[in-house]
């Protein structure tokens, strides 16, 4: 019971905030309508940004405990862990675009997948390094709440990324 009260919280805050990620996709609706492919790489999106967050997440986390960084030295972390989300980025970025334009044969489609990884995996980074620094200096249990707060940011920014890049682009993705 104990760790049940603990965590339910945490799970009603993550369903609310997943209505942040809808809310987002709502907000491309018509361009969704008019390019529907544009939902199928949604899940692209998404699951990238959060498996590379979550690896920011896990380095972080387990030098909080290991009492390996200082809070001093947050910052060079934080920013250590968002320059590798943004190598990751570019990389997953040309490996994502390539693919998507083979898919649909279109290279401004890849371009568009392309900048939105970049994007998202750049965000990934910093806020899976920053959220367990910041919920355990306000004193919080960062292992409880980090990945709540990190899936609703790499679903929220990945989606306005790669939906806001398509909008940059729809004369040529239509």
């Amino acid at each position: 019971m104990f760790s049940l009260k603990k965590r339910l919280p945490w799970l009603h805050v993550n369903l609310a905030t997943t209505f942040l990620a809808a809310a987002v996709v709502a907000l491309f609706e018509d361009m969704i309508a008019k390019i529907t492919v544009l939902a199928v790489f949604l899940p692209v999106v998404a699951g990238q940004g959060g498996n590379a967050g979550a690896q920011s997440l896990a380095v972080v986390m387990r030098s909080l405990v290991m009492r390996e960084v200082p809070l001093q030295k947050a910052k060079m972390l934080i920013l250590k862990e968002m320059s590798l989300g943004a190598v990751s980025g570019l990389i997953f970025g040309i490996v994502t675009a390539g693919v998507s334009w083979l898919w649909q044969g279109n290279p401004y489609f890849g371009l568009v997948m392309g900048l939105g990884m970049v994007a998202n995996l750049t965000v990934a980074g910093f806020a899976g390094a920053a959220i367990p620094i910041i919920m355990k200096k306000i004193g919080l249990d960062p292992a409880q709440c980090s990945n709540i707060i990190l899936t609703t940011i790499t679903d929220v920014m990945g989606f306005f990324a790669f939906l806001g890049f398509a909008v940059l682009f729809q004369s040529y993705l239509v």
